[in-house]
This record gives structure tokens, C-alpha cells and sequence, in this order.
């Protein structure tokens, strides 16, 4: 597939392409082509691959790039075909099928030992926690699903032969949602934990973590109090001769399980409990016995101390229990209870019973804790992740593994009953065209291990055999053996050897060694154990074994494969509830080294996983099929026949949806109750018709919000920045409600004037400004003020090299905040001022002085912690003129609204005509009713105080029609501009309509919503909303009156003006005092402001 758009990606920078991302589009299916499309991928680091919508993941065996923040931003909200296969797209996918469908989701993580099934559900959890929102009480529940992993990882994970973080328990986290889509809640379900390996392991096997975590990570306190030595002490760990695995830091490990605890809200005083019942375990494993007249004894009563010290109990009691038990005695209808003493082997496997107990009921305990932590009252949405046990051979395979193989077992099933069987036996119910496909359907080999009867299954005939054997069972397994070949003997899945059997599964056959099944399989805790931990001495212990010993036990007790047998049952029934989804994990080696792809090992894995067939069916089918009601209201705002509910059959209400996008007759068929859609590829089609329609109201709402609170700022911002001339200065009649852009030199455009500043140095006003000299001489500096300093830049000739004789552009001055003392200006209208700074003080014009000393005074206040100082004075002493002593600036009162300058040797006389009085501040239009109006019902109106190109366009720079003799210096294009924006104006209450098509809405960088507007004038200009005229009734024809041509663009921003370009020619019709005019122009009348033309 193609990559679409210009985002980054961690696959967009590859100029080859890998094989194909969808195994669908295969031009061959077989395995040699799925093999070798694999291997190519994974061989390129590309470990994700689809078939249609299922997920192949090839264990790469090392830490990939493609899982940061920037994946996360990329892959949310995205259609499947937009970017590489991902895990994140099938999460995502996940999540938003929930949340429109109102569906319970779950995916299906299967593979074999060491395929990589627990990363991607910490990958899965991850992202889901990072797209969903959620206040502080969600965040809680996000950090207790992220932080349960490694704290059941260490108490339920270890090193195997064939995986170094391999789950040795099964669990299935349901992580559920409000309405809202916020993670507020969740729930764990735990399988079947491996607790033989807590007494003994295979050889280069470990222990659970845990163990090495607490023994290399404990400190030096923590040591002493529970009797820490070096891992080959302990017996329970030193039989396998392994201690450490490559790339595991155990102490690094242990802190981060303590902090796991710590924040799913485990108390302190449990925490230290938990750690000493683990190294309790440890001591309890070192307790030996030795035959002594076929009596077993304590070899070294020594040894007892410290466990009993650890668990809480009494040392001779420890003793006495492991070594005799009571046993009930019935005779002649008369029950009494006689101590039987063990002999060394019972002793040892008493000693064990009660390691494996006390681990077992510690790691439910954790589980049970986290449950607490999340759990809801009510259920709304979920989605559950099955992280379970892979199928697994080894060189002794026990009763743990049977129990494993059967799990993954039905697991298999559950995959090929959902995606090869049901979507077959669809299509036939519905009546649509099919040619059957064959596959391997394993429901025989589950009812080989777990039929009831006729004939009975292997779990059943073990149960049997538990139910009548002795109290240690001497000789119950070769019994078990015999009675399987005779129930199962001639099933073609099974056959029986001289210590075990073999059981032919999907994904090969496995030799069982008989040995222990009928011993792990009953699981029974003697009441002599129960009984001694309930004298613990601490309530945390005693809670572990709440059982009441003195009831009377009726019926048989359950036994383990019975108790994984209604959990698996359980778990389909869950998982068939659930829309699913599924991740098909491969190993590509044994050696757990990257790039090392073994040929005979992943095909043995394509094969028994099915994913031919999977091609087969998805090429045949539909890669999508939705009852005709959920297919209505999923894509019903497509149309307004279907939006929001169709009123007739719907059957046709669908048809109408699908060609309503125009969609191919050969791409869908109609069933009997669903449609069915051919290609994602149309899939895709709708879905994207679907997003954009919501992303396009939820601009419409969004631009509308942002508009209003900008609106709202902009006026603070004017305000604020009046304040500084208000009662000080008098004001220039076109300044007064002028709007504040910020850059007015279009520095966006202009790299040559950029090149002084840094390369994300944000611009907080550009303007060309007036700079004199110390002979009055005015010169022309493009001024640019950001948050590091004012920049003054000229222009002059290259005297020599290749661009001699061209003018360039040159940083003049850079006057930093800390070098300015003060700013003055006079109390009349005109636009001088000086910037008094510690070298020497310069004198500047510009007409956008109130905006410059409003962003100036901030970004002072930020930098020196104190308040510029601005003074107001009609004569102010300029010191420092450039090496030319000081100088006097006068201003007078004297004729007309431009500023006359007088020189006269040392001093400068300004002359220039009243202003508005010194108290004016802006003519508001009280438009807050309108304005919400516009915002509820108008939201595509743009605002045009965001627009550098409209009504007075911003983007050139100012040069007064006077003074355009050096046009080297930042010119205006044509024209001088225009008074900043329209004069106020009021009179319609009515919304503003939308503008004319040439309006170009500049929806770029809002950095400028910072700088201040025209402050204090606003008031004015409330005050002269009641002197707007009305709009002007409908023109009729008159004969020739006074005309005016336009000497700015305007484009009217109400239903009553009217738009015009420069140099247009039209009537004028009335002048009003307040600024606004009529005009006539194009046959149609509307009021403009009068200051945007010159009458002819």
C-alpha cells in the first residue's frame, strides 16, 4: 500500500518497499510465498503484517523505534490502509469500534512460548491509555492497569528454556470504559499459575522472577531482616544451576515492583508481609529430611527457626507438620483422628505442598488487590486483552504443560470457529454465492482431552482415577495409563508410550510424561497446613487461608484440570460476548538473537496456525458483513434521507447509503439480514466519508469556539494596551479603533530580514518606522520586536566583492530590555517617541506606537521583573546622539493632522494639530448578543481579526504616500495602506454574513493573539454605535450625484455594506459624522467607511 500524505513515519523514509503489508494481496497462497513475504519483512525490521484484518507479529528479539509518541499522534484516528501495519491500528481500530458501535471489544493474543504475546499487550495497554482521556481518577486507573504488569510479570513470570520472560500463569485484563471512552475501571482474570516451578525447575530454567528480583535488589536492611543470602543457597533455586539472564536487571526490576505495589495501593505493612512470606519459601525449601527407621525427620532443626520467624509461627509446630499428619478414621460408624508419622519422601512433599500453597495464594492475593483498586459498580464498555501461555514443548512435558497445550488449544478453536468456520457457514444462511474451503478443525482434539462421556476424555478418566486413589497415590499413575489407552486408546490424536502418552495437538505432537499427573492433579492442602497458617501471628497470612475446617466436606474436591477446564470454557464464553480481534504471534528462531530467521520453524508455525486458509477465506469472502440496523446507524449522517433515522425498510435504507458514495454493484451483496462489503478498500471509502463529515462539523464548532475566545482576548488585549495613553496623549482619529496585526512587514515572506533573527524566534511586531538622525534627518529601519531584543535594520551598498553595488540589508542595532531605561512621547497625537537606552537614545515615527509599547512594556516586565517606565512630555533632552551630544525634541500645537518637523540646530520643533482628547478610547459596537448568534448559527463566518490579507491587508509594510522617496526600504505594494480596519459601526443586530469568495482566511499561526489591540479606545466607540446610520433602503435610480474612488480594498463584513477593490469608481450616496458612508457600486447600496476613499 501506498503511504499517503506528507506526515513523517518510521516506514515513510524507506524508498523500498518490503513484500506486501497485506498477505490478501499475495499472488501466490501458499506457504512458501507466506514464509518468504515474512522473512523479507522481518529481515527489513518491518515485524507487523496483515491478512485482512488479523495481525501476524514476527518477535524481532530487540527494542524497535516505531512505538513513541510520534506512532501514537500518527496511527490514532486513522483508517487501516493510511499507514504501515501496525499494532497501534489494530488497538485503535479496537477502541473505536467500541466507542461508535457501543460493542465490548477483545483481541486474542496466541503464539507459542517466546513469540512475543505479553509485549504486544503491554503495547495494546499502553496506547490505549495514552489515547483516552480522563481526569485525575482515570489517570489512577491508567497508572494501576500500566503499573499491574510488572508486578505480576515478577510474581508470575520466569525464565524458560525456551522464553527468558516467559508467563507462567494465563490472564485475561478487561479494561473498562465510561461512555466517554476514559479507562474508569477493570478487571483481571487469572489462569492456572505454573506454582510447581516454585519447588523445582528445569535445567537453564529459573525461578518466578521474584525471587532474583528480591535477592539482588533488597538493601542492606531488608537483607538482614529476612535472611538474604546468594541464590545457590536456597535449594529452591539452585537446581536448575541459572541465576542471572541476559538483558534483566533484577534489582532495577525489584524497584520497579515495589513501586507497582505502592501505587495499586497495597499498605506498607502487607508490602513487608508479601516479601517475607517470598523469603520465607526460600528458608522453608531448605528444610531437609533424612529416613530415619522409615520415618522422615528434620535433618537440621535449625533450620527451622527461621521460616517459622518469617511466616509467623511456631518452630516445633513447623516441625511436627511437616512431619505427621491426622487422619480420620472411620470404624463401625465411629470417626476418630490418629496422628500418622511421614516417612522422608511424604515429609519432603509436605514441605513443598505448603511452598506451592503459600506462593499461589500470595500471587491471588495481588491479583485480588489490583481488582479492588479499579473495580465498577457497573459495567458500560470494555475491552479485554488475553495474555496467556503459549503452546510450549519441552524436554519433559508434565501436567502444567497438558494444562497450557489444552488452553491454546481452545484458543485455536475459538480463531478457527470465528474466522474459517462461522464466516463460511455465514455466507450460506445468508444466501450468499460460496465454493467451501477446506481447514484443520481441531474441536477433536479438545474433545479428546475434555469430553464428559462417549467417550470419555482424557481429563474426565484422570478425574476417575484421582477420585479413588490413596493418600499419596503410589502406583495412580500407571493406573491413569492403563485406563487412557483403554477409553481413548484407538483416537487418532492419541497414543500411549511405556511412561506417558503423546497427543497429536495443532501445532505438533507432544510426548506427556505420566509421571505426577495424578498427585498435581488433585492439588490437595492438607487441613494439618491450613491449620498451622491460620496460627500465624500476622492477620495478612491468616487471611490466606480462610477455609473453615470444621465443616464437614461433602462430594469430591475439585481437582486442577476440572478447575482449567471450566476456566477455559469460561473464558470462550467471554470472549464469544466480544467483537474480537486477533494477533497471531510468530518465533522465527530459538536462539532469541535479532535477524536470525530459522526457515523449518516459522513454517512449521504458518502452517499450524492456518494462515493460508485465513488468505483463502478473506480472498473469497467479505471483508466486512454488519446487520442492516448497525450498518444504518453507524453510517446513517452520511445522507439527510438517513440522518438521524430512516423511515422505511432497511434494507433499502442501506442500498440508498451505498450508492450514495457510488459504490460498484459488484462490491456488496445483500443478505438475508446483513451486507456484505467486498474490498476494505470500500470499507475504507465510507469510513472516510464518515470521518470527514464529523470532522467537518467538529471544525465548524471548534473554529466558531476559537473565534469567540479570541474575540474575547483581542478585546482584553485592546484594553490593556489603551491603558498605557489613556489621559496621557491625545489620539489619532484613525487610530482609535484600528486593529492590532503584530507583523506588518509579512516576515513570512521575507528571508532577508529573518536572517538576523534566530530560526524559531517568534516575532512580536515588524514594522517600517522613522528613525532620525542627530541632524533630524529621517531615516528609513525596518524595526522587529521579539522576546530577545528590538532590531533596527537598514539597508546599504555592497562596496565590494561580486554583489558590489547592491543594496543589502544590515542589522543597525539590537537594543536589549536590560539596556533600555525608559520610553517618552508627548501628549499630543503625533507618532514620535524615543527609546531612552544606555549607549544612546534613539528617536522613532511610528503609526503603530500604541501596539509597540503595549508588547514592549510585557515582554520589559518578563525579562527585567520590573515596569517600563513611559513618560509624556512636550519637551523631552535626548541624550547620546550618536556621538553628537544631546538633543531637544519640542512638540507644539499647531495646524492639520500630520506632524510638521522644524530643525533648528540642537532642537527639533514638532508642530501638529489637536487629537482626539486624551480620554478617547475606542467606539465598541455592542454586538455581544450578535456575536453569540453568529458563533451558535454562523460558525463558517471567519473572524477578521485573524486576516493579514483583508480591509487594510497587514502583510506590506507601511510607507506614508510623503515619503516614498527611498524605495529600497520595505515599500508597500502600489498603495500605502489603508486605516487598519473599518471605522465601528452599528446599527444590525443581525449576524454578519459569510464574506465574498476572495476573502482569504488566514487560519496560520495565532501567535499574534498575544499582542495587545487598541485598548482603552473601546469605550468611544460604544458610546458612538447610536450615531450609526441605518442601512440605506433599497437603491432606486437617481441621477449623477458626488463619486469617490476606493484608494484601499474593503470587503464588507455585514449583510448592509458593500465590498470594493482599489481604484474602484462609485457613487456616493450620503456622508455620515460617525465615519461610515453610502455608497452605490454594482447596482448595489451599503454603507462603507469613508476613510477608504478620496472623493472626485
Amino acid at each position: 500500500l501506498a503511504f499517503k500524505g506528507a506526515k513523517y513515519h518510521w516506514q515513510s523514509q524507506n524508498v523500498k518497499q518490503s513484500g506486501v503489508d497485506d498477505m490478501v494481496l499475495l499472488s501466490k497462497i501458499t506457504e512458501d510465498a507466506i514464509v518468504e513475504n515474512l522473512k523479507k519483512r522481518y529481515m527489513d525490521d518491518y515485524i507487523f503484517t496483515y491478512i485482512g484484518p488479523v495481525l501476524i507479529s514476527v518477535n524481532p528479539f530487540k527494542q524497535m523505534p516505531y512505538f513513541t509518541e510520534r506512532e501514537i499522534e500518527l496511527y490514532q484516528g486513522a483508517a487501516q490502509y493510511e499507514n504501515p501495519p501496525h499494532i497501534y491500528a489494530l488497538t485503535d481500530n479496537m477502541y473505536r469500534n467500541m466507542m461508535i458501535d457501543g460493542e465490548n471489544q477483545c483481541v486474542i493474543i496466541s503464539g507459542e512460548s517466546g513469540a512475543g504475546k505479553t509485549v504486544a499487550a503491554k503495547y495494546i495497554m499502553g496506547y490505549i491509555s495514552k489515547v483516552s482521556g480522563g481526569g485525575s481518577k482515570v489517570q489512577h486507573v491508567k497508572d494501576i492497569i500500566l503499573q499491574s504488569n510488572p508486578l505480576l510479570e515478577a510474581f508470575g513470570n520466569a525464565k524458560t528454556v525456551r522464553n527468558n520472560n516467559s508467563s507462567r500463569f494465563g490472564k485475561y485484563f478487561e479494561i473498562q470504559f465510561s461512555r466517554g471512552g476514559e479507562p474508569d475501571g477493570g478487571k483481571i482474570s487469572n489462569f492456572l499459575l505454573e506454582k510447581s516451578r516454585v519447588v523445582s525447575q528445569n535445567e537453564s530454567e529459573r525461578n518466578f522472577h521474584i525471587y532474583y528480583q528480591l535477592i539482588e535488589g533488597a538493601n542492606s536492611q531488608q537483607k538482614e531482616g529476612l535472611g538474604i543470602m546468594t541464590p545457590d543457597y536456597y535449594y529452591y533455586l539452585n537446581q536448575s544451576g541459572t541465576y542471572k539472564v541476559d538483558g534483566t536487571n533484577d534489582s532495577k526490576d525489584f524497584q520497579e515492583t515495589m513501586e507497582a505495589m505502592q501505587v495499586i495501593g497495597i499498605p506498607g505493612d502487607i508490602q513487608t508481609q508479601v516479601l517475607q512470606i517470598v523469603a520465607g519459601i526460600l528458608h522453608l525449601g531448605n528444610i531437609s529430611f533424612i529416613e530415619a527407621g522409615n520415618y522422615g525427620q528434620v535433618e537440621s532443626t535449625d533450620l527451622l527457626a527461621f521460616p517459622a520467624y518469617l511466616l509467623g509461627i511456631d518452630p516445633n509446630r513447623l516441625q511436627d507438620k511437616l512431619t505427621s499428619r491426622k487422619m480420620d478414621s472411620k470404624w463401625g460408624g465411629k470417626s476418630e483422628s490418629i496422628n500418622v508419622t511421614l516417612n522422608q519422601e511424604q515429609a519432603t512433599y509436605t514441605r513443598d505442598a505448603l511452598a506451592k500453597a503459600l506462593y499461589a495464594r500470595l500471587f491471588d492475593y495481588l491479583v485480588e488487590s489490583i481488582n479492588k483498586a479499579i473495580q465498577k459498580p457497573h459495567e458500560e464498555f470494555s475491552i479485554g486483552v488475553l495474555d496467556i501461555y503459549g503452546f510450549e514443548i519441552f524436554k519433559r512435558n508434565g501436567f502444567e504443560q497438558f494444562c497450557i497445550n489444552f488452553v491454546n488449544e481452545k484458543l485455536q478453536q475459538i480463531f478457527i470457529e470465528l474466522t474459517l468456520k462461522a464466516e463460511q457457514e455465514e455466507y450460506v444462511q445468508e444466501g450468499i454465492k460460496w465454493t467451501p474451503i477446506e481447514y484443520f478443525n481441531n474441536k477433536i482434539v479438545c474433545d479428546l482431552i475434555e469430553n464428559k462421556l462417549n467417550p470419555p476424555g482424557i481429563m474426565s478418566v484422570l478425574d476417575d482415577v484421582c477420585a479413588t486413589m490413596h493418600a499419596k497415590g503410589e502406583g495412580a499413575d500407571g493406573t491413569l495409563l492403563q485406563k487412557l489407552q483403554a477409553a481413548v486408546g484407538t483416537h487418532e490424536h492419541f497414543n500411549s508410550w511405556n511412561s506417558g502418552f503423546n497427543i497429536h495437538h495443532y501445532a505438533g505432537k507432544v510426548s506427556y510424561d505420566i509421571n505426577g499427573f495424578c498427585e498435581r492433579n488433585r492439588d490437595v492442602l492438607f487441613p494439618d497446613l491450613i491449620e498451622l497458617m491460620q496460627s500465624s501471628e500476622y492477620d495478612f497470612i491468616r487471611s490466606l487461608f480462610p477455609e473453615n475446617l470444621n465443616t464437614d466436606k461433602k462430594g469430591r474436591p475439585t481437582t486442577a484440570s476440572s478447575k482449567i477446564k471450566r476456566q477455559a470454557n469460561e473464558l470462550v464464553n467471554t470472549l464469544m460476548k466480544c467483537t474480537p480481534h486477533y494477533i497471531r504471534c510468530i518465533k522465527p528462531n530459538e536462539t532469541k538473537r535479532p535477524k536470525d530467521w530459522e526457515e523449518s520453524r516459522a513454517r512449521h508455525q504458518v502452517e499450524y496456525l492456518g494462515l493460508r486458509e485465513n488468505i483463502r477465506v478473506r480472498r473469497a469472502g467479505f471483508a466486512y458483513r454488519r446487520a442492516f440496523n448497525k450498518f444504518l446507524m453507524r453510517y446513517a449522517i452520511l445522507t439527510a434521507e438517513t440522518w438521524p433515522c430512516w423511515r422505511g425498510p432497511e434494507q433499502q435504507g442501506v442500498l440508498h447509503l451505498l450508492r450514495s458514495v457510488n459504490m460498484d454493484n459488484d462490491q456488496y451483496q445483500m443478505g438475508r439480514t446483513k451486507v456484505f462489503v467486498k474490498n476494505p478498500e470500500s470499507l475504507f471509502l465510507l469510513e472516510e466519508m464518515r470521518e470527514r463529515k464529523f470532522d467537518t462539523f467538529a471544525r465548524i464548532i471548534q473554529k466558531s469556539w476559537r473565534r469567540f475566545i479570541a474575540r474575547k482576548k483581542y478585546e482584553q488585549m485592546r484594553e490593556e494596551a489603551s491603558d498605557i495613553l489613556y489621559n496621557s496623549k491625545e489620539r489619532r482619529k484613525n487610530s482609535i479603533n484600528r486593529n492590532f496585526v503584530g507583523d506588518y512587514l509579512g516576515l513570512e515572506q521575507r528571508p532577508e530580514l529573518r536572517q538576523f533573527l534566530s530560526k524559531r524566534e517568534r516575532i512580536d511586531f515588524a514594522d517600517s518606522v522613522n528613525k532620525f538622525d542627530r541632524r533630524f534627518k529621517s531615516i528609513k529601519r525596518d524595526m522587529i520586536l521579539t522576546p530577545k531584543g528590538i532590531y533596527l535594520i537598514g539597508r546599504e551598498k555592497v562596496k565590494k566583492g561580486p554583489e558590489k553595488g547592491q543594496i543589502k540589508e544590515v542589522l543597525k542595532r539590537k537594543l536589549e530590555f536590560g539596556s533600555i531605561s525608559s520610553v517618552s512621547l508627548s501628549t499630543r497625537q503625533d507618532d514620535f517617541f524615543i527609546l531612552h537606552e544606555t549607549q544612546y537614545d534613539s528617536l522613532l515615527e511610528s503609526n503603530f506606537k500604541t501596539e509597540f509599547l503595549s508588547l514592549l512594556s510585557k515582554r520589559y516586565e518578563e525579562v527585567n521583573k520590573r515596569k517600563l517606565t513611559i513618560s509624556f512630555t512636550d519637551r523631552v533632552k535626548k541624550e547620546g546622539w550618536g556621538g553628537g551630544g544631546s538633543r531637544v525634541v519640542m512638540v507644539q500645537r499647531g495646524q492639520g493632522d500630520l506632524a510638521q518637523l522644524k530643525p533648528a540646530g540642537k532642537t527639533l520643533t514638532i508642530t501638529v494639530g489637536d487629537g482626539l482628547p486624551k480620554s478617547s478610547s475606542k467606539l465598541e459596537r455592542n454586538d455581544t448578543a450578535q456575536y453569540v448568534v453568529q458563533v451558535l448559527f454562523l460558525p463558517f463566518f471567519p473572524p477578521p481579526l485573524f486576516s493579514a490579507h483583508q480591509n487594510g491587508a497587514a502583510k506590506f509594510s507601511r510607507a506614508p504616500p510623503q515619503q516614498q522617496s527611498e524605495i529600497t526600504y520595505s515599500a508597500p505594494n502600489k498603495h500605502g495602506r489603508p486605516p487598519s480596519t473599518a471605522l465601528p459601526k452599528l446599527g444590525s443586530q443581525r449576524a454578519p454574513r459569510a464574506p465574498a469568495q476572495n476573502n482569504q482566511y488566514n487560519q496560520g499561526n495565532l501567535d499574534f493573539l498575544n499582542v495587545p489591540d487598541q485598548g482603552m479606545s473601546g469605550k468611544q466607540r460604544k458610546r458612538s454605535i447610536s450615531h450609526r446610520p441605518p442601512p440605506a433602503p433599497k437603491p432606486q435610480p437617481r441621477p449623477q450625484g458626488p463619486r469617490c474612488r476606493a484608494i484601499y480594498q474593503y470587503i464588507g463584513q455585514d449583510t448592509d455594506e458593500i465590498s470594493f477593490e482599489v481604484n474602484d469608481v462609485f457613487d456616493l450616496v450620503k456622508e455620515d459624522p460617525s465615519g461610515w458612508w453610502t455608497g452605490r457600486i454594482r447596482g448595489r447600496e451599503g454603507l462603507f467607511p469613508g476613510n477608504y476613499v478620496e472623493k472626485i
